[in-house]
């Protein structure tokens, strides 16, 4: 599986501001190499980072896009699911019977699911109380998505394990069509080789690995 290394800050805890401006960010690796097998379309820069520290496991989006399309009619997860977002899967192994799904738009509105193959959604599911912090910024050119999630959390729902979390790495970019309407690409880290957008599959997940 493809392998992400993810780095200790010990017991310093991040700050998180949704601009990347605590420099413990500098000591994270940078996942680039995003893709969307389904598009023939170059797609922007998307930079994700992560640390762990004794308590916490870090995460950040770094989306480069100038034209963000959010539905701000409600916090629904209707809303959420027609917006641009980037997306977080868990699971505890390649069953994925279940598997934990969080979606960030860049204002942040989360929506946050829990989920059985063949794409059986309890949205009435959320992660628990106080264990969950997700901050975020629109600039000009970009927007930044950053969060924290226990490790106490994790661990409780099963991911996290042997100091490895299998993780699908995702996000959603809406663009208009000439009618209007607004039509999804689909951006993942790892290519799950599926013939049509899918990241609900076993395939389309990786591994961070803590060090």
């Amino acid at each position: 599986m493809q392998t992400y290394s993810v780095k200790s800050i010990g017991a310093s805890e991040l700050i998180l501001d949704g601009r990347l401006s605590d420099s413990l960010w500098d000591k994270a690796n940078i996942i680039t190499e995003f893709k969307s097998p389904w598009d023939a379309e170059q797609i922007a820069r998307i930079e994700f980072r992560s640390l762990y520290s004794k308590s916490k496991f870090y995460f950040s989006f770094k989306v480069f896009d100038s034209n963000i399309h959010a539905i701000k009619d409600d916090d629904s997860n209707a809303s959420i699911n027609d917006s641009d977002r980037v997306e977080l899967f868990f699971r505890s192994d390649r069953k994925m019977s279940p598997y934990f799904c969080l979606e960030i738009d860049p204002t942040p509105r989360i929506m946050d699911f829990k989920a059985l193959p063949n794409k059986q959604f309890d949205f009435e599911w959320s992660w628990p109380t106080g264990e969950l912090e997700v901050k975020s910024n629109i600039a000009t050119d970009h927007f930044i998505v950053e969060g924290s999630i226990s490790l106490t959390s994790l661990k409780d729902l099963g991911l996290l394990k042997e100091n490895r979390i299998e993780t699908g790495i995702f996000r959603a970019k809406y663009n208009s069509n000439s009618d209007g309407s607004f039509v999804p690409t689909w951006i993942t880290w790892v290519d799950p080789s599926t013939n049509e957008p899918n990241f609900h599959t076993p395939s389309s997940f990786g591994v961070l690995q803590l060090e």
